[in-house]
């Protein structure tokens, strides 16, 4: 348990590639098992390799929790039946055009933090397949909500301009402490530099000490 530096495919914007619950890791179809390796050791989960949409693409495709999954309208009956084969988790597809739905949905056990862009369409289905309240809203006038928010069942971390009502929002829909941060040496789109669990954090290579020390305060580690 803790927080570990690590870069997929020699790219510090780890979040792009991964997505993990407290069981397994979403590897990108292909990835070497033997890199994969010291991922899966540092989040003590099963590593799945899938395309989402035949992308290598992972995180911003996603949305993920204990759960369920919530894959985009671009995603393959075949992708769909292999990630409920190898997860036993609920999976859906949501039936919109926005495609990177990981970008735009932010969730742990507890709640969903959902984009305005979806007008509210979608909110009874990513209820029941994620078992959580969703509630809408922007970030520091961002509509990338799931962007902005990255959380676990203990800790979130959110974009450093949200506001204190945002903050508080935030921490009362998903029942955790938030932190505003950075990642990888001042990047405020937090999901692209951030896998985690509740077991541990995996942060990209350019994660500062600073930033380290924000992600242990913010997400109890």
């Amino acid at each position: 348990m803790g927080i570990f530096r690590y870069d997929v495919y020699k790219s510090p914007n780890v979040g792009i590639f991964a997505k993990c619950n407290d069981s397994v890791v979403l590897l990108p179809y292909g990835y070497a098992e033997t890199k994969g390796k010291k991922l899966v050791e540092f989040l003590e989960v099963d590593p799945v390799f899938v395309s989402i949409a035949g992308n290598r693409i992972i995180g911003p495709m996603v949305v993920l929790n204990n759960n369920g999954m919530i894959l985009p309208s671009l995603a393959s009956d075949e992708e769909m039946t292999y990630l409920k084969q190898m997860t036993g988790l609920n999976i859906i597809r949501l039936e919109s055009k926005l495609t990177a739905i990981g970008n735009l949905i932010s969730a742990n056990d507890y709640g969903a933090v959902v984009s305005p862009l979806f007008k509210g369409e979608f909110d009874k289905q990513i209820e029941d397949v994620l078992g959580t309240s969703v509630h809408t809203m922007s970030v520091a006038d961002f509509n990338q909500t799931g962007s902005m928010i990255v959380s676990n069942n203990y800790g979130a971390a959110v974009h450093p301009k949200a506001s204190e009502k945002e903050i508080e929002t935030i921490s009362t829909i998903l029942k955790v402490d938030v932190e505003p941060l950075t990642i990888n040496g001042g990047i405020p789109y937090l999901s692209s530099g951030i896998i985690c669990n509740s077991k541990s954090l995996v942060v990209g290579s350019l994660t500062t000490g600073p930033e380290l020390i924000m992600l242990s305060r913010g997400f109890k580690m």
